[in-house]
């Protein structure tokens, strides 16, 4: 890192100006979050892996900014001559070159890896000490980096209307209706998930993420493609020819976009396209994303013309037609995750193998998987690198092992797996937290607690125009009431045979998640955490999709909504502390995995089945009771064991067993004189952290009696009291 960082710093000061600082962000032309193997310059520089960070470098430091996903991985893998900041702690990396850089400083960027919204926010910060922003002509890395992998030579691949659902007429049709109506005449799209939808095109130019490295540019009357046309077949190109679609090089957008500011923008297709016919005094606008276009496309434009807002194309794609979402139920029916008896707890694959080839590693595990995966109908890929954690190396969010040095699969510690795969009709994400041995008490407090978030949310109701941000809470809370936490947002779009993390939409502590309010067809993961440094990490995620719901009554006129599980894979109930769980987690859990078993069944073979019958045993709520029942100056304590389905009535006096009741229904039947008897009837009796329950009952020695059940909250104690 010592030579990359010295041949930087010389380019620096032989620059025009010469630089004080240069920002090496972790994005490519199209402000992606994960970028292809050329495109990975932050890593390069600075030798972190994670997909989110920004590397700083100055006359005589170098500091890394990435959030807290990445905090420990950070610490692992930077040298002793970078300072990590963290997001969130420190000070933003505008805020501190606006502070520890001198007045006047010139600051280095890329203007291709740079986004219109962040160029502008480090401006108005620089502005206080006359700093500079300085677009460079060339990329400074690229020039030190010799070895730099050549560019990705993939076809352009049609995705068919089976699976895509929409044709692109249609599409193209909304979205000049929506250009329209915010008095625009033409958009610059640069975002690759955006113009891999719109067009229904797929490619493998980044890993994990199907798309090609492509810009679009619509207009009322045009549409046009800049992707290297050396990946585009003759098929694929009568297919543009077909949609009115005119193709050019990549390296012409930027030219193009000139010239569509200009007015001077033509396509030979526009006579296909229906005049939409607006008035062109009104239309002088042109629509950029700020947040996916590049701010080397954005100078090219008038500023006083542009305008700054969301992509038209970001919510028609996060809200999923008919045909996609079957798509991604089918995706995630066949995830059979765990089924295939791979995590069996048999004696045998608890204890260590004995020969190099039957050892069970991180990556053996993760690779095992994937082959599973890859059997399966419509396998593309994975959708991102499988998170295969043991240990304390399952406290790093994103961990990604690596085969020399791995840890090998241990029955005495948690292991996390966060994977998921592209088919082509659905996109999945999935993540379970299991132990092979024996978890310890606080390991199944700190699942617990996850669990119960991770319910909460799946089971919320709220009405329409609820974002996020609002929901992130409901994750949390069983968490915070421990004192604990995570720092990662608990959920992100899905996209359709497309990205992994797809918006606008997510739900999160951050103040983005205020911006775009969940709706019905919208697909969200529901995947709290808990993560202690050096010892284990828990995260459980499914993909949820939002519907509406049917509620009693309909405050506001609003409507309200639910979500619609569609990842199947049982949770792991050793880690589970049941006392902690109300009766209603209970129920949920119980008919989440009869309905695991149901649609998983099909898919497997006898052994499997075994597995899977054991993995989806109803739970029950048997745990130990203590309760005071006062009845005609007689008192008696309530006793029952979590092994027993009973529950035993003792005296005071005695405290010798005095009748024996049996479990969930608790029935009291309390003798107090040969011939005189009273029954009590109580239902739904939990040790939830704050109940009153009234039940009426009758008794033979006076007229109605109500009996209320109320936890004491000083001794820990559920009393029962008779009341008139």
């Amino acid at each position: 890192m010592s030579e990359i960082l010295s041949s930087l710093r010389s380019l620096m000061a032989s620059h025009s100006p010469p630089l004080d600082a240069l920002v090496v962000p972790s994005e490519d032309y199209h402000q992606s979050e994960y970028v292809s193997a050329r495109d990975k310059r932050r890593e390069f520089v600075s030798g972190f892996t994670g997909s989110a960070g920004l590397a700083l470098i100055t006359k005589n430091e170098a500091r890394l900014w990435t959030d807290g996903r990445y905090f420990l991985q950070a610490i692992q893998q930077l040298s002793d001559e970078w300072t990590l900041m963290r997001m969130g702690e420190d000070p933003l990396v505008e805020v501190w070159m606006s502070d520890n850089l001198s007045e006047g400083a010139n600051i280095g960027v890329d203007p291709w890896c740079v986004s219109v919204d962040t160029a502008n926010r480090w401006g108005k910060a620089f502005a206080k000490k006359s700093q500079n922003l300085i677009p460079t002509t060339t990329d400074l890395v690229d020039e030190v980096w010799k070895s730099r992998p050549p560019s990705e030579m993939n076809p352009v691949i049609v995705h068919p209307l089976e699976f895509a659902g929409r044709s692109v007429s249609d599409k193209l049709t909304d979205l000049r209706a929506k250009l329209k109506q915010e008095s625009a005449r033409g958009l610059v799209i640069a975002a690759l998930d955006e113009v891999a939808w719109l067009y229904n095109i797929r490619g493998t130019d980044v890993a994990y993420c199907p798309v090609v490295h492509a810009f679009a540019i619509i207009t009322t009357d045009s549409a046009f493609l800049y992707v290297d046309k050396k990946k585009v077949s003759n098929e694929v190109s009568e297919y543009f020819k077909g949609l009115g679609v005119e193709v050019k090089e990549y390296t012409h957008v930027i030219s193009d976009v000139a010239l569509l500011a200009s007015k001077q923008l033509f396509s030979s297709f526009s006579s296909k396209i229906e005049d939409m016919e607006i008035d062109s005094d009104q239309t002088d606008r042109l629509w950029v994303d700020p947040a996916s276009c590049c701010y080397a496309l954005y100078s090219k434009l008038d500023a006083d013309k542009v305008l700054l807002q969301p992509s038209p194309l970001s919510l028609p794609k996060a809200l999923k037609n008919p045909v996609e979402l079957e798509g991604l139920k089918k995706a995630h029916m066949q995830e059979l995750y765990g089924a295939s008896g791979y995590f069996m707890e048999a004696e045998a694959n608890k204890k260590k193998p004995t020969s190099e080839t039957s050892k069970l590693t991180e990556v053996t595990v993760s690779d095992k998987l994937e082959s599973l995966r890859a059997a399966k109908e419509h396998f593309r890929g994975l959708s991102f690198p499988t998170i295969s954690s043991v240990g304390s190396n399952a406290a790093i969010i994103h961990y990604s092992p690596e085969p020399e040095a791995c840890a090998e699969m241990d029955p005495d510690k948690i292991y996390l797996c966060d994977s998921g795969a592209q088919y082509l009709d659905g996109t999945t994400d999935i993540t379970r937290t299991v132990h092979f041995g024996k978890p310890s008490a606080h390991e199944k407090d700190c699942y617990t607690a996850v669990l119960k978030g991770h319910v909460a949310l799946g089971n919320a109701r709220f009405p329409k125009g609820t974002n996020g941000y609002t929901l992130d809470i409901l994750a949390r809370a069983p968490l915070w009431k421990f004192g604990l936490d995570y720092r990662h947002g608990t959920g992100h779009g899905v996209g359709s045979y497309l990205f992994v993390h797809e918006g606008p939409h997510q739900v999160s502590f951050r103040p983005s998640a205020r911006n775009v309010p969940l709706q019905a067809t919208m697909t969200v993961t529901d995947e709290p955490g808990y993560y202690e440094d050096g010892n284990f990490g828990i995260r459980l995620e499914n993909v949820l999709v939002v519907n509406d719901a049917e509620t009693e009554f309909n405050f506001g006129d609003k409507g309200y909504l639910q979500f619609e599980h569609i990842t199947w894979a049982p949770y792991q109930v050793k880690l589970i502390d049941l006392k902690q769980l109300t009766r209603e987690e209970i129920d949920w859990l119980n008919t989440y995995h009869l309905k695991c078993k149901d649609i998983l069944a099909p898919f497997l073979n006898q052994a499997e089945m075994e597995w899977l019958k054991k993995a989806t045993e109803p739970l029950t709520a048997s745990r130990t009771l203590s309760a005071v029942l006062f009845f005609s100056s007689l008192t008696f304590f309530l006793i029952s064991s979590p092994s027993s389905s009973s529950i035993t009535l003792f005296t005071v006096s005695t405290l010798s067993s005095f009748l024996t009741i049996p479990l969930p229904t608790l029935m009291l039947y309390v003798k107090q004189m040969p011939l005189m008897a009273v029954r009590l009837e109580i239902k739904h009796v939990t040790e939830s952290t704050f109940f009153e329950y009234s039940v009426p009952f009758q008794s033979p020695l006076s007229n109605s009696h109500e009996l209320k059940v109320q936890k004491d909250h000083a001794k820990g104690n559920v009393v029962l009291h008779k009341s008139k």
